[in-house]
């Protein structure tokens, strides 16, 4: 096994892992690894056995520590190579944030540029009380990409974004929670449980309602010119006309949990 990579580990109850290795370099992200991600997902998003898919880094040091620096030298040489590795990570960006089951940022400690970029992409973010975020490309001369920014403004606006960006500080825990960086701040030693639970709790819903309920939610996010309401219409048709739909009405008259399929 090489040293760096990107794993994919089921978990029980229709939850994966997608797991960012390269734990010699607090998970940095490697080219390889920016690739493998799409590569990755394509799968998981047509399975329907998946309800859920956790991001998170290998080990408990680290989320990531962002891009792989060491490798600027030959992928982020000049501006032609730049250009080129901003495609590739651009696509993973594009890959995550277009992804149509419910995504969940598992985050332990270090969570930098890069890192945090993916962590953004997910569309909820529970981490341990050691969280570590910063944006530093100010401290590093590179440009960030516009739908990098455009993520961190939908987050937490453009004034606290600006901050961000500008100062390349740290942010721990409790403000991250405060700014809507985190949806969920937790003590360290109890992070995997409670990831663990949160995931399970969300695969445990109605997967069609998941996929209507984020299909939504992004829609609000585009422009009005370019939101696709008739595509969130028929995924609101596809839960009332499903098997869970009746099955959720069935399960709560008779004061039981659901048992969703799916379908």
């Amino acid at each position: 096994m090489d040293d760096f990579g990107v794993d994919v580990v089921p978990r029980p109850g229709g939850v994966v892992w997608l797991v960012l290795r390269n734990r010699g370099r607090l998970n940095a992200v490697r080219l390889e690894m920016w690739q493998a991600i799409p590569a990755a997902l394509a799968p998981l998003a047509d399975d329907p056995a998946v309800r859920v898919v956790v991001l998170r880094g290998d080990g408990t040091d680290a989320f990531a520590s962002g891009a792989d620096i060491s490798e600027f030298a030959t992928h982020r040489k000049d501006a032609a190579s730049a250009a080129a590795y901003e495609a590739v990570t651009a696509r993973t960006f594009e890959t995550l944030l277009a992804f149509p089951k419910p995504l969940v940022a598992v985050i332990h400690g270090v969570c930098i540029g890069g890192g945090l970029a993916i962590a953004a992409c997910a569309d909820l973010r529970v981490a341990a009380a050691d969280l570590r975020m910063a944006l530093p490309p100010a401290r590093l001369g590179l440009g960030y990409h516009l739908k990098g920014v455009e993520r961190v403004v939908q987050l937490v606006g453009p004034s606290a974004a600006a901050e961000m960006f500008f100062t390349a500080r740290e942010y721990r825990a409790e403000e991250a929670l405060r700014l809507g960086l985190v949806n969920q701040a937790v003590p360290k030693a109890e992070l995997d449980a409670f990831a663990e639970r949160y995931a399970a709790g969300i695969a445990g819903n109605a997967p069609l309602t998941l996929r209507a309920a984020k299909r939504a939610i992004r829609e609000t996010l585009a422009v009005p010119a370019d939101r696709d309401p008739a595509a969130v219409a028929r995924l609101i048709a596809a839960c009332f006309a499903s098997a869970d739909y009746a099955e959720g009405v069935r399960a709560f008259l008779e004061k039981r949990r659901p048992a969703f399929r799916g379908v």
